[in-house]
């Protein structure tokens, strides 16, 4: 081991390390504009941030909020900040992918991502309630703003 040396070790973004209990997805849905279940086509670094370019094909609306048909036609999420993220959700492409976003100054902002597991019971819970959820109308955690 050589001294010294400082081993910089990357940090999982808030996209890729939300909770996967069916309340913390819950939560999620609210405070998101959008919930798409989606294929990624490919991912793309731009400036510091992390793009995703879901498929034409593929892709489901849950919850689709202020997503106007052109958002959908070429869905293109934006996670800022995320370029260096090692986010263990997107090792692989393949598959379905359950996309929360919200859509600031036109452009498209990934939330969180989630692997789409048809096994995992929270998720099915947490998809099947979503629109009867009691949602709070304040989610400090996501505007970044204090109440007070």
């Amino acid at each position: 081991m050589a001294l010294g040396k400082k081993i910089e070790v990357a940090k999982i973004c808030a996209q890729c390390e939300m909770e996967h209990s069916a309340d913390g997805l819950m939560d999620q849905m609210c405070s998101s504009d959008f919930v798409v279940k989606m294929r990624i086509k490919e991912i793309k670094v731009e400036h510091g941030d992390r793009k995703l370019i879901g498929s034409q094909k593929k892709k489901k609306l849950l919850k689709p909020g202020p997503l106007k048909r052109k958002d959908t036609k070429r869905l293109v999420l934006h996670m800022k900040k995320g370029a260096g993220c090692p986010c263990p959700q997107l090792d692989s492409l393949a598959g379905s992918f359950l996309v929360l976003g919200r859509k600031v100054d036109g452009q498209l902002l990934l939330m969180a991502v989630y692997r789409w597991d048809k096994k995992n019971k929270e998720m099915k819970f947490a998809v099947k309630f979503m629109f009867s959820y009691p949602c709070s109308l304040y989610y400090p955690f996501f505007y970044g703003a204090d109440p007070h």
